[in-house]
Formats: C-alpha cells, structure tokens, sequence
C-alpha cells in the first residue's frame, strides 16, 4: 500500500512523517512538501520525497499517481483553501487514489460561526461525493496554541476573551499527529469521521485559573463581546484577518460548538489524550517569561 502525505513540512505533518516512517515500509512513504529539501531526513531513511503543492495542480497530479492512501493535511491558504483543496480530490480521484483522509475541524457544522468551518465542510462535502473511500480526522483547537495566549495573559495579569462560559477541547498536534498515523496504517476507518478532542472541555475561567497554579503568577479573566474583543486585538497590533478568525473561534466556544469530548483519539491509539495542564507544566519557563 502507497502512501503519500500533503504538508509534509509542516507542523502536524512533520510529527506525522516521524510517526508512520518509524510504523511502516518507508518505501512506500511519498512526502510532499513545497520546501522539500527540509524532509532530506525522511529520504535518507527510504521515504520519497517529491515537491509538490496544491496551487500546481499538474505537478501534483503527476506525484500522486500510484498513491493508494492520501492523507491529506488542510491548506494553510486560508484565502482559496476550499478551491485548492477540492481540486486536488479531483486530482486524486482521476489518478485512481482509493482513500482519502483529512484533517478537518470540530463541529463543521452550517451553524458553527468559526471562519474556517466553510473550507472544511466544503472539502468534506467534495470528499463524499467523489466516489474514494474518506476518513475525517476533526481536530479541535491545537493546546500549543494555549501556550502564546498564555505567555501574553501570564505577562499582562489578564486573559481576554469572548468566549462566556463555553468550553474547548483542547488537544496537542502530537495527539493528533498519533491519531492520523494509526488511521493511515490500519484498516477498518472507511467512511468514519474521528472527533480528536483533549480529555476534557476548558473554559475560559477554568485555563485562567490554570495559568495562575502552574506560574504561581495572578491571570484575571476578562469577558468581553465580540466587537470589543477584536477591537482590543487589533489595537495590539495583530493583523485583521487573524482578529476575525479569533474572534470567530471565541464565539464558536461560547456556542459550544469545541465542547465536545471524544474517546475517539484513545480508542485510536491506545493511549490517553494530553492535558492542558501537561502542555502548560512542560512550558512553565516560557509562560513566566524565563
């Protein structure tokens, strides 16, 4: 069985490679990478690694003939994802891949507010209906991600949100990375969609109080509504899109759309999901400011 892997380079894709070239023949690994020469490792060790991209649709189509299974990692094109990412089902439909899975989003519901739930369903729904089998890897909000905000609430003594009361499942990229390698390299996931959720829902309140016990420093919470909330980030300095994009993630929370916990990602690897308090413990030094 081929197996090849979009985003090879990138940070989920990385932990993923390292992951399956350790698990499988890696000479039936194909990596694709815009910037290959940084997976020169990966080669060295028996995988192929091949230049590819979505945006070259010929090159691509090209890289991926003879691949069985295709994970495919979501374009960081934030821009013209959707299209980018349906044209390449496209592609590997045309050139007989069997399997396809994605890296999706929680809840990619009609309903969810979240900017990047139209790329996901869209491809999800382009997946469906291109006649391979699929898999759906819907990874909630990555907890490294906690590890920014934090240095920044932990520095100031206050973490803003929108959030309410709402919830998040935070999971880490190497959870995640675990649960696409254990999909890619067993058998039984066709037309399955996978909900890879963190062991327990966050709120605001609870992570502020969180960053409070593992630096011994004072965070206060602060509640604000959406407007505000983007007003105060784009004062900081923080472009408009991601203002928009964060404050479209803190009202999906406060609808509960990131609540949900799964055992998904355990059932898938044996192995229990990584605390918010683990991913915070192991960066004391850095949310202090040390």
């Amino acid at each position: 069985m081929n197996v090849a892997v979009t985003g090879a380079s990138g940070g989920l894709g990385r932990r993923i490679a390292e992951l399956l070239i350790e698990t499988m023949d890696p000479t039936q690994l194909l990596l694709l990478s815009r910037t290959p020469d940084t997976l020169a490792g990966f080669e060295k060790r028996g995988a192929s690694v091949r230049k590819a991209s979505f945006k070259n649709p010929t090159g691509l189509k090209e890289v991926l003939a003879g691949v069985d299974r295709l994970l495919m990692i979501s374009s960081g094109d934030v821009d013209k994802r959707l299209d980018l990412q349906r044209q390449t089902v496209a592609l590997a439909q045309q050139v007989g891949v069997q399997h396809i899975i994605y890296t999706s989003m929680a809840q990619p519901s009609a309903d969810n507010p979240s900017f990047v739930i139209p790329d996901h369903a869209g491809t999800e729904q382009a997946i469906r209906e291109s006649g391979m089998e699929w898999t759906f890897l819907r990874n909630n909000v990555y907890a490294e991600g906690l590890v920014i905000a934090g240095t920044q609430a932990v520095a100031s003594g206050t973490l803003l949100t929108n959030a309410g009361d709402g919830g998040t499942a935070y999971v880490t990229r190497n959870d995640c990375a675990r649960a696409a390698a254990a999909v890619v390299t067993t058998d039984g996931h066709e037309h399955e969609a996978y909900d890879i959720t963190g062991p327990e829902a966050l709120t605001q309140a609870e992570l502020a109080a969180l960053l409070s016990e593992v630096t011994d420093k004072p965070v206060a919470l602060e509640q604000l509504d959406d407007d505000a909330y983007f007003d105060r980030l784009y004062d900081a300095g923080i472009p408009q899109e991601t203002a928009d994009l964060m404050a479209s993630f803190g009202e999906a929370t406060r609808k509960g759309f990131l609540k949900k916990v799964s055992s998904d990602l355990s059932d898938l690897t044996g192995r229990p999901a990584t605390t918010v308090r683990e991913v915070l413990e192991r960066n004391r030094e850095r949310l202090r400011g040390e």
